[in-house]
C-alpha cells in the first residue's frame, strides 16, 4: 500500500522523455529523470520517497528527507509569505508550515522543532510548530532510569521541553542542564520520574543504583588511567568535574563519598587517590 509522506519500494512500469513511472495501488507515481537511477529498466524495483507536487500529483524522490511524515525534527526557515512559512527539509521542493500552525510567527533563517504530517483537506505534506496534539498522552510504557533519546523543542523559565524518542513529551529542569543545550539538539538522556499526571521529568546522567555503580567504575577506571591521582575533589569547579566525567557535582559528591566509604579510595585537599 503507498505511504505518502514515506519510503516506498516501487516497480518501474514505463519509462518516458521526462522520468519513470512507478507502480502502485494509488496509479502510476512520476520518478522526474533527474532522480532516476542509472540503468533503470522497467521491472526494476526502486526505493523512493513519495509526496505530492504543488498541483496535488504523487511525485517520488531518491533524496532523503530530514524527516518523513510522522516524525519530529529540527528545520530552517527557507522563506515566510502571508499564508506561512517554508522549510528545507532536505527535498528540491520545501516543506510548508500554514501560519495557523505555527506556535509563534516563523522567521527567515531560524530552525524551528516541527511535525510533519499529512494535511487531512488536500493530502499534501505540511508541518506544525505546535507540537502538543502530535506527542502521545500514555506515557505508561516508560520507567524511571530508562535510557532515551531526546530532541530539545524548547525552553522555558524552568526548564527545556523534549522530544522523547521521537513520541512523548518531557522536561529537562535546568538544574539538570551542565552544558548548553538549544532548541533543535539532540542529545541523550534518562527518565527521571513519571509523574501521576503522565508528564515526565528528564535528566542527561544515569539514574537509580546500577547507574550509581557504572559511574562509580568509570572513576576508578579515571583514576587508574591517570596513574591513581586526580586533582579532583568535593569543593573542585562544577565545570571541571562535568568534563572530566559528564556528570553534576552533586553527583560527584555522592560518588565519591560512597568509594571513600568503600575503601577503594582516599581523599585529600589536593585530590582523589585510589586506595592502595
Amino acid at each position: 500500500m503507498l505511504q505518502i509522506g514515506k519510503t516506498n519500494t516501487l516497480e518501474v512500469s514505463r519509462i518516458v522523455r521526462f522520468g519513470v513511472f512507478l507502480a502502485s495501488d494509488r496509479g502510476e507515481v512520476l520518478l522526474p529523470r533527474k532522480y532516476v537511477p542509472t540503468g533503470a529498466a522497467v521491472g526494476d524495483s526502486v526505493d523512493v520517497f513519495v509526496y505530492t507536487d504543488s498541483e496535488d500529483r504523487l511525485t517520488a524522490t531518491t533524496q532523503t528527507p530530514l524527516a518523513r511524515a510522522g516524525e519530529f525534527a529540527a528545520l530552517r526557515v527557507t522563506d515566510v509569505i502571508g499564508i506561512g512559512a517554508f522549510l528545507d527539509w532536505g527535498l528540491d521542493k520545501d516543506l510548508f508550515v500554514p501560519r495557523q500552525l505555527q506556535l509563534r510567527p516563523m522567521r527567515k533563517g531560524k530552525a524551528y522543532v516541527v511535525y510533519v504530517c499529512l494535511d487531512d483537506v488536500s493530502g499534501r505534506m505540511i508541518a506544525s510548530s505546535k507540537l502538543t496534539p502530535f506527542f502521545a498522552q500514555d506515557t505508561s510504557e516508560l520507567t524511571e532510569g530508562q535510557k532515551v533519546e531526546l530532541l530539545i523543542h524548547g525552553q522555558s523559565d524552568i526548564g527545556l521541553g523534549a522530544v522523547i524518542d521521537g513520541k512523548y513529551s518531557g522536561l529537562l529542569f535546568h538544574s539538570e542542564v551542565l552544558a548548553p543545550l538549544a532548541v533543535g539538539d539532540r542529545c541523550q538522556g534518562y527518565v527521571k520520574q513519571v509523574r501521576d499526571d503522565g508528564k515526565v521529568d528528564l535528566a542527561l546522567q544515569p539514574q537509580g543504583y546500577v547507574a550509581l555503580m557504572e559511574m562509580q567504575s568509570s572513576v576508578i577506571d579515571e583514576l587508574t588511567t591517570a596513574g591513581g591521582f586526580l586533582p579532583l575533589t568535593a569543593k573542585s569547579d562544577p565545570g571541571e568535574i562535568y568534563r572530566q566525567f559528564g556528570i553534576s557535582k552533586k553527583a560527584f559528591k555522592k560518588l565519591i563519598g560512597d568509594l571513600y566509604k568503600r575503601r577503594r579510595i582516599t581523599i585529600s585537599d589536593d585530590g582523589i587517590r585510589l586506595a592502595e
